[in-house]
């Protein structure tokens, strides 16, 4: 009789441990990032706050995956790849937000949590994370650039993408910062368009030269555009002669800011980009959800704003954005 106790008692304990490996394994959670483009350096150190984040909540598959190159159609496809495998969520940072328009709302339809991040303007999202108001930042580095030029001078401003929502509203932050209190400002090439490449960028900055040979001062919006306008001036000889401000990091831009030819840089840490983005995926899988005034434990994400977006979501903004030039660019290792 105590050996039919004791089997019951240990098939009692197998059922129980039985039952909670299944709860487990129901709880299992995937979220996956899609980033622009894979293999550039803004992008791995996104990785780095998406793995950060992995080892913090194991029990919580994540990864990064985007295109090898900056192109939609190539972004859209890996969207479309995810839905059909079901994964928890999706925390995307669309090249071109309207083309993943259909694409987030079935994922949306099938239960999938969808969070994006420099995308104000989409509609198929629950959460928008910006890492402040888009822009102030523009024209906050229009704000340097024009002391730089002494208020006056022509300047150029190239982008990344004319369908990225961010850096078109940096880009158009900053000329109407300048039309609006610097009118001795000549801005003679509005948005030039970059496709997000240094490379490219370079050759924009080149034609620019070549064709305003006069001209005082570039903004640029990618993280690649000051590179291939600092290797620009410097081949051009006008190093201390054109003012260079843009969105950039540290560590590609520091050569050029020692030797003059990118004169300061703005950013926001895109490992902590990277995590606000999992962390937020991680509570829309709970069921929950970012309160205005809300702290996300992660720097730059300490007292966030919460503001409707253009369809039923949310947009939620941070206060995470670091000016540097020549004299503490160090201090940011990434």
């Amino acid at each position: 009789m105590k050996l039919n106790k004791l089997a019951l008692a240990v098939a009692g304990v197998a059922l129980t441990a039985g039952a909670i490996f299944t709860a487990q394994a129901a709880t299992d959670e995937t979220i996956v990032t899609v980033v622009k483009v894979t293999g550039i350096n803004w992008f791995n150190r996104m990785d780095e706050g998406v793995k950060e984040f992995g080892k913090e909540n194991p029990n919580i598959k994540v990864y990064q995956t985007g295109p090898g190159r900056a192109d939609a159609a190539q972004q859209l496809k890996i969207i479309e790849d995810l839905i059909a495998k079901k994964v928890s969520a999706i925390a995307v940072v669309p090249f071109d937000p309207p083309t993943l328009e259909p694409a987030l709302k079935k994922a949306m339809d099938r239960g999938i949590k969808v969070v994006t991040h420099e995308a104000d303007n989409a509609k198929n999202t629950m959460v928008d994370i910006e890492a402040f108001d888009n822009t102030a930042y523009g024209a906050g580095l229009n704000e340097r650039l024009a002391k730089c030029m002494g208020q006056q001078g022509k300047w150029a401003v190239l982008v990344g993408s004319l369908g990225s929502r961010s850096q078109v509203q940096w880009a158009d932050g900053g000329i109407g910062n300048a039309k609006a209190k610097y009118p001795k400002m000549d801005l003679v090439e509005p948005k030039l368009e970059t496709n997000n490449d240094g490379e490219q960028a370079y050759k924009v900055a080149k034609e620019v030269l070549r064709k305003h040979p006069d001209l005082n001062g570039f903004q640029g919006s990618s993280s690649l555009d000051v590179i291939g306008i600092g290797r620009a001036v410097e081949e051009a000889g006008k190093v201390g002669k054109i003012c260079v401000y843009g969105t950039g990091l540290p560590t590609e831009a520091g050569k050029f800011l020692e030797s003059g030819a990118i004169n300061g840089i703005a950013f926001w840490d895109p490992k902590l980009a990277g995590i606000a983005m999992n962390k937020v995926a991680q509570m829309l899988v709970a069921g929950k959800t970012v309160e205005n005034g809300a702290d996300l434990g992660i720097v730059g994400y300490n007292k966030v704003t919460v503001s409707k977006g253009p369809g039923k979501g949310i947009i939620v903004r941070g206060a995470g954005w670091v000016d540097v030039d020549k004299s503490n660019y160090k201090q940011y290792p990434f």
